[in-house]
């Protein structure tokens, strides 16, 4: 199951959120605050982030940022005791794609997180599949018809990445940011050498192909 990090400093609200959550067969993690929701994100793969605005060391408006720029993607669910409309407007114009006004009812929220997750084309079974491919993302499985394939982990999280947006471009900066994590110390041109062992492993393969888009990063696209 997808696995969602609740940001808030008040222990109680993330002790009923997670346990609504779990209770939807949901896997949850934690943080007390905005730096500690960076340092789970970046160690955690995470699918979902329930913030609150309110937090201490870093707030909820600068962890949406961060979350953002790191990845695009994340499906963000912003939490605060205020309702004010130019809060609202605040948080989508930094990225929050929806919005809960404490105090909330928790199933409300629970429904909420599945419809983002099913907006984000996050399922619960993980898994993608294009042709006779298929990506398992619980069990980081690939099937090739009846052939089943092992692929190093980044090489796994870098396909399943591409393949969950089939046509959108992907910089070399966000395939780095999203899979190694922002930490890393290392050449974005690793991202060059996993597209081209890719290639190599699927190149009888017909139902995709990644591609290189001049300036900007890759896309990977479906069928002939």
């Amino acid at each position: 199951m997808p696995t969602i990090l609740v940001a808030d400093d008040d222990a109680n609200i993330r002790e009923l959120v997670c346990l609504f959550l779990r209770n939807d067969g949901f896997t949850t993690a934690e943080a007390a605050d905005g730096k500690e929701a960076l340092a789970v994100f970046a160690s955690t793969q995470v699918d979902l982030v329930v913030l609150d605005i309110m937090m201490p060391v870093m707030d909820g408006w600068t962890l949406c940022k961060e979350l953002r720029r790191a990845n695009p993607d994340l499906p963000l669910l912003m939490l605060t005791a205020r309702g004010e409309t130019w809060e609202k407007v605040k948080g989508f114009e930094l990225g929050t794609d929806d919005y809960l006004t404490k105090p909330f009812d928790p199933l409300e929220l629970t429904a909420r997180v599945k419809s983002l997750l099913k907006r984000y084309r996050i399922g619960s079974t993980q898994t993608i599949q294009f042709g006779n491919v298929i990506l398992d993302r619980q069990t980081y499985k690939v099937t090739r018809g009846a052939e089943s394939l092992t692929l190093p982990l980044k090489e796994f999280e870098l396909l399943y990445k591409l393949a969950g947006t089939p046509g959108q471009v992907y910089t070399r900066e966000q395939l780095i940011d999203q899979i190694w994590g922002m930490d890393y110390a290392g050449d974005n041109r690793t991202i060059d050498v996993h597209i081209k062992r890719l290639r190599e492993r699927f190149a009888a393969t017909p139902d995709f192909r990644i591609e290189t888009v001049r300036g900007l990063g890759y896309r990977l696209e479906v069928g002939e």
